[in-house]
């Protein structure tokens, strides 16, 4: 077996209370890396289509890749993989902490689920051995008292991964949490989770990860470290990812007032939101496991109305109840991120249905009388608390809003899509493609819709230059190098700071393979070729996905950063489509691309050759 990996998977049947191991096969972790590559191919192969999301059929994964838990730089990810209940289509979610390290020490690359339990449970992997507990007593904490009562009872080094009670309660926006904070928060996996009466998966052990080249992974470790600098790095380290909400509101890249504001007219003060105003709370730094950057902070709020203790809101979370509610009130905006922490669930989302419940109450369709009081307006603080609360719990009109704004706005009724920003269920996230054209076909093409983090060109770490035709080659070669990232167990943020080719030297040398950078963008064009064969096969085409028009600027705003353009999204999407080898009507891939990638298999269950054959290609 290759270095990186323990060369086992578990696999957990819930109905039952069955657990069994399997070996990970050689060839399967070269061309799928590991992470939402080797998920994805796993689930692909032993799922059928068109099963119920929150069923017993659907497989839930916790997968590492072959650079989690070792000297690799910032190699502390895991992904949670599995058929997302909000968009229908393959989910999956990347968490960091040191929970993916530790399913490795504990002995094993990845755990899947199928099945459901008829109590709750909690999954415990010690030292090699697995073993299904009785989460009774679990069932109903939030994510902080489920991981202290797991470690009072296992241990402080055991790692815990779990669900809140928004996850047990089934809400669409639900998310999985680690070291009270870190979040696979995306997909609704949360929710996956809670259907299968899972609280929780719990790992420890000391057992060390294989690497092939001991010694050149550490030259590497030293080299890479060395090229760790710049503004850039410094103020990561410094800030987190808060320290671009300002600059973010200011370019156009952050959302204003729902989609519909700009921040001249609306939201004026986002340095009340950015920077020094939120560190000013950090008590300490937060780093996942082995990272040199540290970006994650403990911040408490010392008293007053939100005074809270947690964890340091990020970028998104800031733009979630900040810009997008016109929030201005940082505390506020830390004590929300403790709550969805807390409860288990996406601050991206939860803010985006805030937010797009305030638009709804600001033109009538909903009312006081709804609402139970709360006063839903603009940047009113109180109330965005009060509703977020009322959500996490799925009470009252929180219950309305707990599966997101396609469902909201399918029991609001009155018109209330219009004010739904979502691709296929999913809340858009917040960079906004008339900034940055190239997010709005990831928004929309990539396998998990509405995901920033796979727009890979505005993500591409420095040091490569890649020669392209046009701008659909160029975004195929960077978002193939990002899900090498992500099926690695590397961080997406770090990685943009460091030299691209750290990526196949250090897979090459813990793995032992003879790994290029040519063989990452094979790999990446594989992985997210299998992805996109699981939506194709569920029957869903992205090009029928709605991307709403905020969203690309269509009717074109008159004022701001973003004013004038619409996104162009049928040239990038027809290019990007050519540049993939995509029928440019069905989107399903080529025969020849197929049997390139070595998914002949896929091309069988697609009935690619008839579907090609009939459009006279």
């Amino acid at each position: 077996m290759a270095g990186g990996y323990t060369g086992k998977i578990l696999f957990v049947d819930l109905s039952g209370g069955k657990i069994t191991e399997e070996s990970l096969g050689e060839e399967l972790c070269r061309e799928f890396i590991g992470g939402y590559g080797i998920g994805a191919k796993i689930i692909y192969d032993r799922q059928k289509p068109g099963v119920d999301a929150l069923g017993p059929n659907n497989t839930l994964g916790f997968v590492t890749g072959p650079l989690t838990g070792t000297p690799a730089l910032v190699g502390a990810r895991y992904v949670v993989v599995g058929k997302s209940p909000l968009t229908g289509t393959w989910g999956d979610a990347n968490c960091g902490g040191s929970f993916g390290p530790a399913l490795k020490f504990a002995g094993y690359d990845a755990v899947f689920f199928i099945g459901t339990s008829e109590k709750p449970v909690y999954l415990i992997i010690n030292e090699g051995q697995a073993e299904l507990n009785d989460a009774t007593k679990l069932w109903g904490k939030d994510t902080n008292e489920t991981e202290d009562l797991l470690k009072d009872e296992l241990g402080e080094e055991a790692e815990v991964s779990c669900i809140g009670p928004a996850g047990e309660k089934l809400a669409l926006i639900s998310g999985v949490i680690t070291a009270k904070g870190r979040a696979a928060a995306r997909s609704g996996l949360g929710a996956v989770m809670g259907s299968k009466k899972l609280k929780a998966v719990v790992v420890r052990g000391n057992k060390e990860v294989p690497l092939a080249d001991e010694r050149k992974v550490k030259e590497l470790r030293r080299k890479y470290l060395r090229s760790m600098s710049g503004l850039r790095v410094e103020l990561l380290r410094q800030y987190g990812t808060c320290g671009n909400t300002a600059a973010a509101v200011i370019s156009g890249d952050s959302p204003i007032k729902n989609w519909g504001g700009t921040a001249s007219l609306d939201f004026p003060n986002a340095e009340s939101i950015s920077d020094d105003n939120v560190i000013k709370y950090e008590q300490r730094k937060f780093a996942c496991w082995r990272c040199p950057l540290a970006c994650g902070g403990y911040v408490k709020v010392m008293e007053g109305a939100y005074a809270v203790e947690g964890h340091k809101p990020e970028y998104e979370t800031l733009a979630a109840f900040g810009t997008m509610c016109l929030n201005d009130n940082v505390e506020s905006i830390i004590k929300l991120n403790d709550v969805c922490n807390r409860y288990g669930l996406d601050t991206m989302s939860t803010g985006a249905t805030i937010a797009f419940a305030i638009e709804c109450y600001e033109n009538g369709l909903i009312t006081r009388e709804d609402t139970d009081g709360i006063e839903l307006r603009w940047g009113n603080a109180e109330a965005i608390v009060a509703m977020t609360e009322q959500l996490a719990r799925r009470e009252g009109f929180g219950d309305i809003l707990a599966d997101g704004v396609r469902v909201a706005a399918e029991k609001i009724g009155k018109g209330a899509e219009k004010y739904a920003i979502h691709i296929q269920g999913q809340e858009a996230p917040f960079h906004d493609p008339k900034f940055f054209p190239g997010f709005a076909l990831a928004y929309q093409l990539a396998a998990t819709p509405a995901r920033h983090t796979q727009c890979g060109e505005s993500l591409k770490p420095p040091g490569i230059t890649i020669p392209f035709e046009n701008r659909g080659e160029l975004q195929k070669r960077y978002d193939s190098l990002m899900h090498i990232v992500n099926a690695a167990g590397l961080c997406e943020l770090a990685y943009t700071r460091v030299d691209a080719h750290s990526i196949p030297d250090f897979i090459g040398a813990v793995t032992g393979w003879d790994f290029t950078l040519e063989d990452c963008f094979m790999a990446g064009e594989r992985i997210a070729t299998i992805r996109h064969a699981f939506n194709l096969r569920e029957g869903l085409n992205p090009l029928k996905f709605k991307v709403p028009g905020r969203v690309i600027g269509y009717p074109a705003l008159g004022i701001g950063n973003v004013a004038g353009p619409t996104v162009d999204i049928e040239t990038q999407n027809r290019e990007y489509l050519e540049a993939m080898d995509w029928d440019l009507t069905t989107t399903v891939p080529s025969a020849r691309k197929l049997a390139e990638l070595g998914l002949e298999d896929v091309a069988h269950d697609l009935d690619v050759a008839s579907v090609h054959d009939n459009r006279g290609l």
